[in-house]
């Protein structure tokens, strides 16, 4: 199982699909999945692929999904050996069958695919895999990948997503977590496919000012809350990104001090002075020092407090979301809160 590409629901298609081009360096991909009451853009790079749908009618599917929920993301579409397999699975697990097997156009390529209702307003298209990978590459192709997938759910159904993506979907449990601050807390457990392509992280509020019930009240719901994206070099890639304007969260500058305080550090003066540069976060392991992860967020990217985007770079297969940073991530979106009123 891998991601295949990531469906989001927005009010202009081709503003959106302008966005990811001038501040992400996507490229544009002709598309021909639009139909008479919906506008869909596809954007890519390396193996990402975002497709982008506005509402050309009131009938629209995507016009019913905005009159539920702010802009995000309606459907993460899987790509499995055995569609047919999948949906049967899927439907004699209890799932709700939204869309029986069809086919469908993506990227002028004709295949197989079944769609699946998941959490809240979120779907799941499960479409066969492709023979061989099809990549468009950007350049500069600052973005290769998707790392993982964020969904936020309620209070008390954490344990519920977990068992309905484990006996739909086939993820197994990993790591949990249980994050902290002065002002908020969360519940977190991460969700892996059996070959490791896919990560899903389902946070839990577990305080009533949490940045998670705060995005399930403007969300009007669960949903996911934030993509994550690979890139090889973050340093540049920031250094772009903030060039062309794009909003990131700030991370104070004491951060930095104290992470030369730490010991052991596995990078050199003149790397953390360019990480500190860009407000990159840093994290590793002790067991494992040269696995260095790096990480930065997106302010929210959509008029609501609700979706955003990771950057991260993960150094000689680094593993983990970032633990080390948790506290100090947390602090700075509690930051945003307080701007907002919210906490």
């Amino acid at each position: 199982m891998k991601i295949d590409h990531v469906h989001f629901y927005v009010e202009d298609a081709k503003g959106w699909r302008d966005w990811f081009l001038n501040y992400l360096g996507f490229t544009a991909v002709s598309s021909s999945i639009s139909s008479l009451h919906t506008c869909t853009e596809v954007v890519k790079s390396g193996s990402v692929c975002f497709l982008l749908s506005s509402p050309l009618l009131p009938t629209s599917p995507v016009a019913e999904f905005l009159r539920q929920h702010p802009p995000g993301v309606a459907d993460v579409a899987f790509a499995v050996d055995d569609v047919e397999d999948a949906i049967a699975h899927a439907q004699a697990q209890g799932a709700t069958i939204l869309q029986s097997i069809e086919e469908r156009k993506i990227d002028n390529i004709t295949r197989k695919c079944g769609k699946i209702a998941a959490w809240g307003g979120l779907t799941h298209t499960l479409i066969e895999k492709l023979s061989t990978d099809i990549q468009i590459n950007s350049t500069p192709n600052y973005i290769t990948a998707i790392d993982h997938i964020v969904l936020n759910v309620a209070v008390g159904e954490l344990e519920l997503a977990v068992a309905w993506y484990e006996n739909i979907l086939d993820l197994q449990p990993r790591q949990t977590f249980k994050i902290q601050t002065d002002r908020s807390a969360l519940y977190s457990q991460v969700m892996v496919s059996r070959d490791g392509s896919v990560q899903l992280p389902i946070n839990e509020p577990a305080s009533t000012n949490s940045q998670i019930q705060e995005f399930l009240d403007f969300n009007k719901g669960p949903g996911i809350q934030h993509i994550a994206l690979q890139t090889q070099n973050i340093v540049s890639a920031i250094a772009q990104f903030r060039n062309r304007g794009l909003p990131l969260l700030s991370v104070p500058q004491t951060y930095y001090s104290q992470l030369k305080q730490r010991l052991a550090l596995p990078l050199s003066s003149t790397e953390i002075d360019a990480i500190a540069q860009q407000e990159i976060l840093v994290d590793w392991q002790k067991e494992h020092q040269q696995g260095v992860l790096l990480q930065i967020f997106t302010q929210p990217i959509f008029a609501q407090p609700t979706f955003f985007l990771e950057f991260i770079e993960r150094r000689s297969q680094a593993q983990g979301f970032g633990e080390g940073n948790f506290r100090a991530l947390f602090e700075a979106i509690e930051s945003e809160q307080m701007k907002r009123g919210t906490i």
